[in-house]
């Protein structure tokens, strides 16, 4: 079984500021998320996660989960948001349904040093954002 748990750098994103327009994030929120900076704190033990998101000059968040199950999370947005979870292959997949939109995360490791967060949108659009580990 694949193991995410490290200190995981934001590196590189790919086509996410069109993904946010796609889910209604307003255009200085878009602005502001392409400038932010993050991280990824993850502690995981089997199936239980635990995912600590540091984001310079924003609030972070907790996700606290066991895959196959669910929880429910804010938004960039600020929708409120019910996230279920399932493994698929070596990957967790998020499902994320707000009351205006849904879109799905696929967490995956590339390689030992890179996470890639994969998105896409209710409109089909894809975007990545490629982590490297820290420690």
């Amino acid at each position: 079984m694949v193991n995410f748990s490290g200190k995981w750098k934001l590196s590189k994103s790919e086509n996410f500021e069109k993904f946010l327009e796609d889910i209604d994030v307003g255009v200085i929120k878009r602005q502001a998320a392409k400038m932010v900076s993050s991280e990824h704190h993850i502690q995981q033990e089997g199936d239980n996660m635990k995912v600590d998101v540091v984001a310079t000059g924003q609030k972070g968040k907790k996700q606290d989960y066991t895959v196959g199950g669910s929880f429910t999370e804010k938004e960039i947005n600020g929708e409120e948001a019910e996230v279920s979870t399932a493994w698929e292959g070596e990957s967790i997949v998020e499902t994320h349904k707000a009351k205006s939109f849904e879109y799905k995360l696929t967490r995956s490791l590339e390689d030992n040093d890179t996470m890639v967060l994969h998105l896409e949108s209710p409109k089909g659009t894809r975007a990545k954002r490629i982590y490297k580990r820290m420690e």
